[in-house]
C-alpha cells in the first residue's frame, strides 16, 4: 500500500514590511493575514473530505506555521524535511527592485535559465520530487500534505507537466496558501487539481516570492 494523493500547499503571507526577498533568512513568520490564509487551506482540505494521514513541511518558520492548522484539523504531528526548503538566493535580504539596478549584482543575473542567482532549477526539481516520492512510498494509506514554497512547488508542477524549468517568475501559478494535488500514475506523478482557497484574501496580501 501507499499514499492516495499528495497535496502541495504553499505557505501564507509573511510579515515582511520591508518587502525584502526573505529566502531562507530566519525570523520571517506569517502575518495575521497569512495565518488566515493557512487556515483557509486547512479548511479546504477538510471540506473536500481529504483523508489526510500525514503532514510534512519545510523547516522554515513560515511553512511550519502554515502546516499547523492542517495538523490541528486532522490530529497530526508536523514532520520536517529539509528537501522542501526555499532555494538559496543571492538576493536574500534585499529589495529586488533596487538590487537588480546595482551593477555589483549583475553577475548574478547573467544566465536566468540556470539560474545564476541561486540554486539551479534542476536541483530544486530533483530534491522536491525525491521528497514527494519518499512521502508517497512511506505512507501506507491516505493523503499526504506537503507544505513548501512557491518556486519548489512550481518546479514540481513544471516537471510533472513536462514543461521547461526556466520560466518568468512573475507568471507562476502558485498563489499564497494554494493547493496543488498530485497522483501517482505508473512510475511518475501527474497533477490532477489546483485550487486557491485563500483567493478572497489575496487582494490585501503582499507576495514577495523567490525569483
Amino acid at each position: 500500500m501507499s499514499a492516495s494523493r499528495i497535496h502541495l500547499v504553499r505557505h501564507g503571507e509573511v510579515h515582511n514590511p520591508s518587502r525584502v526577498l526573505y529566502g531562507r533568512l530566519p525570523g520571517f513568520r506569517l502575518s495575521t493575514l497569512g495565518e488566515r490564509m493557512a487556515a483557509a487551506a486547512a479548511l479546504a482540505l477538510q471540506d473536500e473530505h481529504a483523508p489526510v494521514s500525514r503532514i510534512i513541511a519545510s523547516p522554515l518558520q513560515r511553512t511550519q506555521e502554515s502546516a499547523a492548522p492542517v495538523a490541528k484539523r486532522f490530529g497530526l504531528e508536523v514532520e520536517l524535511d529539509e528537501r522542501l526548503i526555499e532555494p538559496a538566493n543571492h538576493f536574500e535580504g534585499r529589495v529586488m527592485a533596487r538590487a537588480v539596478r546595482d551593477p555589483r549584482n549583475w553577475f548574478a543575473l547573467r544566465n536566468p535559465r540556470i539560474p545564476t542567482w541561486g540554486e539551479p532549477y534542476v536541483s530544486i526539481s530533483a530534491r522536491m520530487l525525491a521528497a514527494v516520492r519518499d512521502a508517497w512510498d512511506s505512507t501506507p494509506e491516505g493523503d499526504v500534505v506537503i507544505v513548501s514554497h512557491q518556486l519548489p512547488i512550481w518546479m514540481v508542477h513544471s516537471t510533472v507537466a513536462g514543461i521547461p524549468l526556466p520560466h518568468d517568475p512573475r507568471k507562476r501559478r502558485c498563489a499564497l496558501s494554494s493547493i496543488t494535488t498530485l497522483e501517482r500514475r505508473g512510475d511518475g506523478f501527474v497533477e490532477v487539481l489546483y485550487r486557491d482557497p485563500a483567493a478572497g484574501l489575496a487582494t490585501a496580501a503582499t507576495d514577495v516570492g523567490a525569483v
